[in-house]
């Protein structure tokens, strides 16, 4: 799965990815996207969606980095650290509050607290590099009319899915069935509808 901490639909998909693991043959492995840098460079985005993603380099960075230093492994628990705080405790919501829930991430997980400088675009270093080579990845695979979160599995993937609230159990790994089935269908790009509710993080 290709994840980006303040996306909350990325967060509902990654609970929903945990219960599919309970109940089909799945090992999920976590990777970084950013919206950040999928829309770096749109135009016309609304100032309140423009400040999010001023505020979503530094989640990504920060996940980036710590995976550098300590190792893949510790992609999931800072992801799960980060997106209780931001979705669960609605925390983080503007800069200031942002970085002390990156510290208290950190220090959940038994992470040096110094990897929060990371957190900036730090000259000379190489996390923007790596942040843009682990969203490529998701784009290759997908497209860049989609955001996140994207995955993959057995040489398919796909976007989402967006649903709320997460399946539990059965249920989760039907769902995961149904996606499978449609994205391995050759020439299968597209299903939707309009939300009309938000996040159901219950």
């Amino acid at each position: 799965m290709f994840f980006d901490p303040l996306c909350p639909w990325a967060w509902m998909t990654s609970r929903w990815l945990l219960q599919v693991e309970q109940v089909r043959p799945v090992d999920i492995t976590w990777s970084v996207m950013s919206l950040s840098v999928l829309n770096e460079n749109r135009e016309g985005l609304p100032d309140s969606y423009k400040a999010m993603l001023s505020r979503g380099w530094a989640p990504v960075r920060l996940v980036i980095a710590a995976a550098r230093e300590h190792g893949d492994e510790v992609k999931k628990a800072l992801y799960d650290a980060i997106g209780h705080r931001f979705h669960l405790e609605q925390r983080g919501q503007d800069e200031a509050s942002q970085r002390e829930v990156l510290q208290e991430a950190l220090a959940e997980v038994g992470l040096p607290a110094d990897l929060i400088r990371f957190a900036d675009n730090v000259p000379g270093d190489d996390i923007d590099q790596l942040l843009r080579a682990s969203h490529q990845r998701a784009i290759d695979l997908v497209g860049d009319d989609v955001g996140t979160p994207v995955v993959a599995v057995e040489g398919t993937a796909f976007f989402g899915p967006v649903v709320t609230p997460a399946p539990k159990g059965e249920a989760a790994g039907k769902l995961w069935d149904g996606c499978l089935l449609v994205a391995a269908t050759p020439g299968f790009y597209e299903i939707k509808r309009t939300r009309s509710v938000g996040p159901d993080f219950s």
